[in-house]
């Protein structure tokens, strides 16, 4: 197998998530969490919920909290059934290895004029001992910042006041480089990237001109092919080379220029003469081509996040994926959710997470290295997808919506 470029890249690594009364997750602690990291569960266990954590934080970075928050139908979608207080986001994370950890908290509430940042902090602890600090710290729009490359608890705190209580501080802060530490979270959560591919946006044929990134649907794949071709001819080769290797006797992928200035995605297949048209292509081989596409990425997002990789793949290619986006891990951090045993046939015990809701319809997860008899198993060759269908795990029975333990049934209709 291909190694994507740039193996001595050295990428941040969230450790530690913790999220409070957001929908289904009203108190998820997520610990000792891995490069990559894939949440198994049945449907409606919250694996989409746990998605839409990442989606909403980097929203809220790109496009601001108002829009990231009315995208998703304010608090009466947001805050989890039957609780109150603010929803809450805290990251654990190394900027690189034996670097401090760095703490990430946001609490976000909302009045009738709408959602605000009601606490925002950073905090770190610089050497081995000692209690952590806060280099930043903002309540409502007003607080306190250490700048500099290495903040100390010593050094001077400056007095800042946002527009709006509306903003968050890291994301306007960041844009300055006399705070590095938090450009650095800024560029790192603003540069994630979350797939939500499609085949059938795969095959469209877009106007022509190179792009160096997959779109979130895939819909410019074309354009990224071209782009490749053209700045990356040998991170090209490799795609190629794993697809054809995947899919037996595929030869080549082509962008080509129409008359009219678009792009069409042509596929040859080994016995014939002619390329076919992408849209004739099977939905598995358009697929398998995005994603890897994606993870052999020459500048790779900083993290990426795919939801249900499994739909419309063949499940003899699903352990090969996983061991793709094991390979692309250290470049990137994957985050990955999936219902399906093919996949996590391909996984370790310290790499998946079962997600089940307990009797009161909340999502909890539980790491199946901390399974009992799980790394057992798995030591003496058994699969880990296997063990999940035979009802080796304590949690999440794939065969009932709510995967509780003890056969619990939680309320039929909760929100993911």
């Amino acid at each position: 197998m291909g190694k994507p470029e740039n193996s001595k890249k050295v990428v941040p690594r969230i450790e530690y998530l913790l999220v409070r009364n957001y929908r289904a997750l009203r108190n998820l602690e997520l610990k000792n969490i891995k490069p990559l990291t894939v949440f198994l569960g049945p449907n409606g266990s919250g694996k989409s919920t746990i998605f839409d954590v990442f989606a909403f934080l980097s929203e809220c970075f790109s496009i601001g909290l108002r829009k990231a928050w009315d995208k998703r139908n304010r608090f009466r979608e947001l805050r989890s059934r039957g609780s109150d207080g603010s929803i809450v986001f805290e990251l654990k994370y190394r900027e690189k290895p034996k670097t401090p950890l760095i703490t990430y908290h946001l609490a976000i509430d909302e009045t009738n004029k709408g959602p605000y940042v009601a606490e925002e902090w950073l905090q770190w602890r610089r050497g081995k001992s000692g209690k952590p600090f806060k280099f930043l710290d903002f309540k409502e729009g007003a607080g306190l910042v250490i700048s500099g490359e290495m903040p100390d608890e010593k050094d001077e705190r400056i007095d800042e006041q946002l527009d709006s209580p509306e903003m968050l501080a890291v994301s306007t802060l960041g844009q300055f480089v006399k705070h590095p530490r938090v450009s650095a979270l800024r560029r790192f959560i603003t540069g994630w990237y979350l797939s939500y591919l499609s085949a059938d946006s795969a095959r469209s044929i877009p106007e022509a001109g190179p792009q160096e990134r997959l779109s979130a649907s895939g819909d410019n794949l074309p354009n990224v092919i071209q782009y490749l071709k053209e700045q990356h001819p040998e991170q090209l080769e490799r795609i190629l080379d794993t697809l054809s290797r995947r899919v037996p006797r595929l030869e080549k992928v082509e962008a080509e220029m129409m008359l009219d200035g678009r792009l069409l995605l042509q596929i040859k297949d080994a016995p014939f003469a002619s390329p076919i048209l992408a849209k004739f292509a099977s939905d598995g081989t358009v697929k398998m081509l995005s994603y890897l596409t994606v993870l052999y990425d020459p500048e790779p997002p900083q993290l990426v996040g795919i939801e249900e990789p499994e739909n419309y793949l063949h499940p003899r290619l699903l352990p090969e994926l996983a061991e793709e986006c094991r390979s692309a891990s250290a470049l990137t951090q994957l985050m990955v959710t999936t219902h399906s045993p093919f996949f996590v046939n391909g996984l370790k015990p310290e790499e998946v997470w079962v997600l089940y809701r307990d009797e009161r319809g909340y999502t909890k997860a539980e790491q199946t290295c901390n399974m009992k008899g799980i790394k057992e198993f798995v030591a003496e060759g058994a699969q880990l997808g296997d063990l999940w269908i035979e009802g080796f795990f304590n949690v999440g029975d794939p065969l009932t919506n709510a995967g509780a333990p003890q056969g619990k049934v939680t309320p039929a209709k909760i929100e993911e």
